[in-house]
Formats: structure tokens, sequence, C-alpha cells
């Protein structure tokens, strides 16, 4: 169990502390949603959540199996709904991959992130597209 505390500063800044850590993050409502877009939105820390799990898992992989993935990338593109409620309703990934295209372990690193616990958890409405560029 890890414990996070968030404070509402008002004018729509929020920030949170890390229990473990002690590390703080600030969010801020983005421009299109009343906010002034200062800092993350709660919804780009969803899109950064699983850019940042997808890329743990890998390594995590890659480290079992003595593979070196350092200087990956991961860009993730967040859409919100036109509709009501408000929602995210697609995150369009781009992992670009420091291994060559035809690399033996290819299969198993996409299907780890496939497989990342926050991939898991997003609401099926959400359209996950996943574009790989191995190099």
């Amino acid at each position: 169990m890890v414990e996070i505390k968030l404070t509402y500063e008002g004018e729509l800044h929020c920030s949170a502390v890390h229990g473990p850590s002690g590390n703080t993050l600030v969010t801020d409502a983005p421009l299109d949603n009343n906010g002034r877009g200062q800092a993350f939105s709660p919804t780009d820390l969803v899109a950064t959540a699983l850019a940042s799990c997808m890329a743990t898992v890998i390594g995590i992989i890659a480290r079992r199996k003595n593979l070196s993935v350092e200087g990956m990338e991961v860009a993730v593109r967040k859409f919100m709904s036109a509709d009501q409620p408000r929602r995210i309703s697609r995150l369009e990934l781009d992992l670009t991959m420091p291994l060559a295209a035809d690399h033996p372990d290819r299969p198993l690193l996409e299907s780890a992130a496939r497989g990342c616990p926050v991939h898991h958890s997003i609401h099926p409405d959400i359209v996950v597209v996943m574009n790989w560029i191995w190099r």
C-alpha cells in the first residue's frame, strides 16, 4: 500500500506528496477546461502513467534478459472526448526501442508493454494504440 497526500491549493492547482519518498508533483487544470495549463492535468497523469508503466515493465524484462534498453523513448498523445461526460477517449503511444526490429525478444517486450498494470487498469472504452519503432 502506498499513500499519496493531495492538497487543493486553489485556482485549480493541486500538490501531491508521495508518502514513501516525499517527492511532490503538482497539477493544474488544462486550458480547455478552465485552467492555466501550467502543469500536468489529472488526465495527463493517466497518459504519463501508461507510458512510464510500459517503459518500466520493458525495463524489468530487459534486465532479466541482460538487454540494454537505455535510451528507449515513449511519446504519448492523449485525446479527450468531444461529447459528455468529459473523458479520455484515446491514447496513442510511440515506443522507440534501441534494438533491431528483428531482435528475438521483440515479441516478449511488446507483450510486456501490453501487460503492464496501468494498461490493464484503463477502461476498455479508451482506445490505446501502440506504434513500435525499432532501431
